[in-house]
């Protein structure tokens, strides 16, 4: 019954959220990301007269061993142009108190992190975001989910 409360509450507070244009997580396969398995994901931009927020959504677990993640994202428009390409780099733990950063349950902490903030689209219809982990290993342990939300900029 805890479980059907819970998710009833849930689909409630993510239906009311109408800054969102558009968020998916993806599963990570045996929570080990590997450096050239890119995940992709594709979004409709409706209004190009408004500004935009990206964020990278992730899920990982105490045990992930680093204090940060570097993922490297690439936003392409309809004609495959490349919009924006970067490097970039977030703390998941505390480097002194090792603490983790977000917001969690148990030993699992999910992460919206900003990637873009304040963004304007050139024109509206479908855009591409790939994001890759860009770490020394190869397999990336501990790590659940990779995801992309979109929202409307409020300080319009």
């Amino acid at each position: 019954m805890r479980l059907v409360l819970a998710a009833v509450i849930f689909i409630f507070l993510v239906s009311c959220d109408d800054s969102r244009v558009y968020e998916e997580n993806l599963d990570i396969t045996n929570k080990i990301w590997i450096a050239d398995s890119a995940k992709t994901f594709q979004f409709n931009i409706k209004d190009a007269d408004k500004r935009y927020n990206l964020y990278f959504n992730l899920r990982n677990t105490v045990a992930y061993p680093y204090e940060n993640i570097y993922v490297t994202y690439t936003l392409r428009d309809t004609l495959d142009n490349q919009l924006k390409k970067e490097l970039v780099n977030f703390n998941l733990f505390d480097p002194k108190t090792g603490e983790p950063f977000g917001s969690g349950l148990g030993d699992v902490f999910d992460h919206q992190l900003p990637i873009l903030n304040n963004y304007k689209f050139d024109h509206t219809g479908p855009y591409v975001f790939h994001l890759q982990q860009y770490m020394r290993m190869d397999s990336l342990p501990e790590i659940i989910s990779a995801g992309l939300r979109v929202e409307q900029a409020i300080n319009e």
